[in-house]
């Protein structure tokens, strides 16, 4: 099986997060055809994996073979230097069932200022995954640094775009527009790789 996507194929986004699924579509410019997994029914995953990479290629993994279609996941998360790199893996999670990113913000927040953080350095990472039903996989990662800021700023992103502030600028990424974001994301990174090893 040649491991290679033509445009216009119908893929499965693994996500139930709204603002995901449509920051995936403006990256991938309308090249393929895109259905939420949750708008399939299909249920979320328990994400067991400790990178992630590790939870991007299990969600599409799941999602391929429930759906039967060649799936699209992302795993993707804010890394904070002061706090050991949390939350991480469990940036979604910090949200909550509700996926209350306000309160996940506050927990943020609370969280530097229990441990005297100076230092307000972070990251975000997205490991971007595709998967064949019952077959081959591919999974790339990209990163973007830069600084948090509080209170939140903005409300053009979604998560904790609103207190992210990449590297050489002064907008955070709530702020921006969303082209301007999608040209320099950390899924908009990992999506250069994905395109030279699939597109």
């Amino acid at each position: 099986m040649a491991l290679n996507l033509v445009p216009g194929t119908r893929l499965v986004v693994a996500t139930h997060n709204p603002g995901k699924a449509r920051e995936l579509q403006e990256i991938l410019e309308g090249r393929f055809e895109l259905v939420a997994a949750g708008e399939l029914g299909l249920p979320e995953p328990d994400e067991t994996e400790t990178t992630f990479v590790g939870n991007a290629l299990l969600k599409a993994r799941a999602a391929a073979d429930g759906s039967g279609m060649i799936a699209l996941a992302d795993d993707s998360g804010l890394s904070v230097t002061a706090l050991g790199g949390a939350p991480g893996i469990y940036s979604a999670r910090w949200a909550g069932p509700e996926k209350d990113f306000t309160m996940a913000i506050r927990k943020v927040e609370e969280r530097l200022e229990a441990v005297g953080a100076e230092d307000f350095s972070a990251w975000f990472t997205s490991a971007l995954a595709v998967a064949w039903p019952g077959g081959p996989a591919v999974v790339v990662e990209g990163r973007v640094d830069g600084t948090l800021t509080f209170p939140p700023r903005g409300d053009q992103g979604f998560g904790y775009d609103p207190i992210f502030i990449p590297e050489g600028l002064s907008q955070t990424f709530g702020e921006l527009e969303r082209a301007a974001k999608d040209g320099m994301s950390h899924r908009a990174r990992a999506f250069v790789k994905l395109k030279a090893a699939l597109l």
